[in-house]
């Protein structure tokens, strides 16, 4: 199994994919933590002003935004196989297919760690260099790193979430353009069409909402729930993944 996520990491080390999506991720989250910060305060936002505590949680909490780019790097990951045809080598050097996507989902699960980690520093680092330019640097209190952490944990299973629906789908292109729909159109649509709204809690989107969110909204479970949810969301797309890639024919 070490080998077997080793070169994994292999892979995906030999490409620059990895580093485009980081980029973007680092993007989406210092982005939106700068845009966050200007229209703090302002009364037509309907933002805290920078300073309060509830203006350092939701800043922190922007860091999720990245999760959607943790996706598509655990897409990547399982689909190229397909793409690039060469999961029948993949298969032959090690029959147990089980055991590769195993590491598939162990090696992306580790990679997305860092990547976490990246993304939250960047995070960290737009808003306490541009809060403090508008005077007050948000505090580092436990609930604040909590909201960090959360944000960080639902990158990593976001990652694990990508490599099961890759590994369901198989097609590189559907799996991500369908991942993409999913976030920025069902769910949305469901959370504000009254008759679902109640359903839009137990979806990833409401666990991760549910993991980060600091400000009125849908209604969502609490935090440890919706951290629970969402790994077990993981979990169920890694079983999926498996059984199908072990018993399904490569083409």
């Amino acid at each position: 199994m070490t080998r077997l996520v080793q070169s994994e990491w292999t892979k995906l080390l030999t490409t620059r994919v990895w580093i485009g999506l980081l980029a973007g991720a680092c993007l989406l989250g210092g982005g939106f933590a700068a845009l966050l910060t200007a229209f703090a305060g302002d009364p037509s936002s309907g933002l805290p002003p920078v300073g309060t505590a509830a203006f350092a949680k939701l800043a922190f909490a922007v860091a999720a935004n990245g999760t959607v780019l943790t996706l598509v790097l655990g897409v990547i990951g399982m689909t190229q196989e397909y793409r690039h045809r060469t999961a029948t080598p993949t298969f032959l050097a090690s029959p147990h297919r089980g055991r590769v996507v195993a590491a598939k989902l162990v090696a992306y699960a580790l990679a997305a760690v860092p990547f976490a980690v990246i993304v939250c520093a960047v995070t960290v680092l737009v808003v306490v260099v541009y809060g403090g330019a508008r005077g007050a640097v948000p505090s580092f209190s436990a609930d604040n790193l909590a909201v960090l952490a959360r944000a960080g944990l639902a990158m990593v299973v976001y990652a694990v979430i990508g490599v099961g629906l890759g590994a369901l789908l198989r097609n590189q292109v559907g799996a991500i353009v369908g991942a993409l729909v999913y976030l920025y159109v069902i769910e949305p649509i469901i959370s504000n069409i009254p008759t679902t709204a109640g359903a839009y809690r137990w979806l990833p989107g409401g666990a991760l909402q549910a993991m980060t969110a600091t400000t009125a909204g849908p209604d969502v479970l609490g935090a440890g729930q919706g951290a629970l949810l969402l790994l077990g969301y993981g979990l169920l797309a890694a079983l999926l993944g498996t059984l199908l890639a072990v018993r399904r024919d490569v083409v």
